[in-house]
């Protein structure tokens, strides 16, 4: 009766189950995996956020496939003040719900079925559900480390073939928290030159640099076809009002091409409500808020990750450039997913395996480092109890 597209595992795993099992019996856990700012502590101001969903203007219905252009505006002027993109075009943006929702969009755009997409290993798991729903097939690129994550460019070449449509780049990468360097970049549009590929960006962390400095975003990329995935979801900590958004670059005649089949797309669903459409300058005005404390989070427990892993030599972290996570490399002694499980049974603490984000071995942990730092502190504390010895 159903599709083979949806034959998922629909179980819950092993480590679900556990944390399950220890919620049930009453007993604390410290969550150290917390990626939903609205459960972080992290407050926007009620009044200012739920104030700009009420604009009579909501009333009229004005169906318009990329988005209203005073939404599109209002995205282009974040890229002109944060990343110093100042020749984006609005005609070149296209609002959708989520970023989800965009890939969808690009992949359907691209591909047939059975073309292939390459991503980079290790990165988020997302990517393969919208594959499967796309009738796409996901191809991996490692990631190496050397004094810092880098794309492994001879893998890179090797992964490619006919059916190779697009190569997606996680700017900075989740988890690892690595941002494409201006010579990867330069290599990345050779290699999109060289195969006829389009370039895939996801930039949902783009703002959280580590050390202030603004990275490039791709949205100005012009050498080759590029779209750039970004949203208030992580921008202004926002998942909860579902605002992204694509912009289109490159060379002129095939991101017109582009855009005109991605308008149909988008037409087809027309997805985006008004009223958020509507808020949207005053949504993207509050990343201003909540940037600077969440990147004054990051740090603080990235500082006491570091304070606790100076007395535990046996663990290491990776580094990390921007982004939500911390990679922790610790000692195999079974499965990064045993090692979770008796994490949660043993110590009431949540931390995501490596597996989840296809690490190619095991002994690697993943933390959020937005987690609040009280809970940070003992959660690590607790871990590293565990695992350290």
């Amino acid at each position: 009766m159903f599709s083979n597209r949806t034959n998922w595992r629909l179980a819950p795993n092993a480590l679900t189950r556990a944390i399950e099992e220890v919620r049930a019996s009453g007993q604390e856990i410290l969550d150290l995996t917390v990626s939903n700012p609205t459960e972080a502590g992290v407050q926007l101001d009620p009044e200012v956020v739920l104030g700009a969903l009420v604009n009579p203007a909501a009333m009229r219905y004005e169906p318009q496939p990329r988005g209203l252009r005073s939404a599109r505006e209002a995205v282009c002027h974040y890229y002109r003040e944060s990343h110093e993109v100042f020749d984006l075009d609005p005609d070149r943006l296209l609002l959708t719900t989520s970023t989800s929702e965009a890939y969808s969009y690009i992949f359907r755009l691209l591909c047939n079925p059975v073309d292939e997409i390459l991503v980079p290993k290790p990165s988020y798991p997302l990517f393969e559900f919208l594959a499967d729903l796309a009738d796409v097939k996901l191809v991996p690129y490692p990631l190496i480390y050397d004094h810092g994550w880098q794309i492994d460019f001879d893998s890179l070449y090797k992964a490619a073939t006919s059916q190779s449509r697009a190569v997606v780049i996680v700017h900075p990468n989740n988890p690892t928290g690595s941002y494409a360097s201006a010579a990867e970049t330069s290599a990345l549009n050779a290699f999109c030159r060289d195969y006829g590929l389009a370039l895939i960006v996801d930039e949902v962390f783009l703002d959280y640099a580590h050390d202030g400095v603004a990275r490039p975003s791709f949205a100005g990329n012009t050498d080759a076809l590029t779209f750039t995935l970004s949203g208030v979801s992580k921008i202004s900590a926002l998942p909860q009002m579902k605002f992204a958004w694509l912009a289109a670059s490159g060379p002129g005649e095939v991101v017109q091409q582009a855009g005109a089949r991605l308008e149909v797309i988008a037409d087809t669903y027309l997805s985006m409500n008004a009223p958020v459409q509507l808020a949207a300058t005053v949504l993207l005005e509050q990343r201003k808020q909540v940037q600077p404390t969440l990147l004054d989070r990051l740090r603080v427990n990235l500082a006491e990750l570091d304070r606790q892993l100076a007395g535990h030599p046996s663990c290491t972290r990776f580094l990390v450039e921007g982004g939500w996570y911390a990679v922790l490399r610790v000692p195999v002694l079974g499965s990064d997913e045993e090692l979770a499980i008796d994490l949660v049974r043993k110590m009431a603490v949540i931390v995501h395996p490596g597996h989840f984000y296809d690490f190619a071995s095991e002994g690697h942990l993943v933390l959020s480092l937005i987690t609040e730092p009280e809970a940070f502190r003992e959660g690590v504390e607790r871990l590293l109890q565990c695992v350290g010895t």
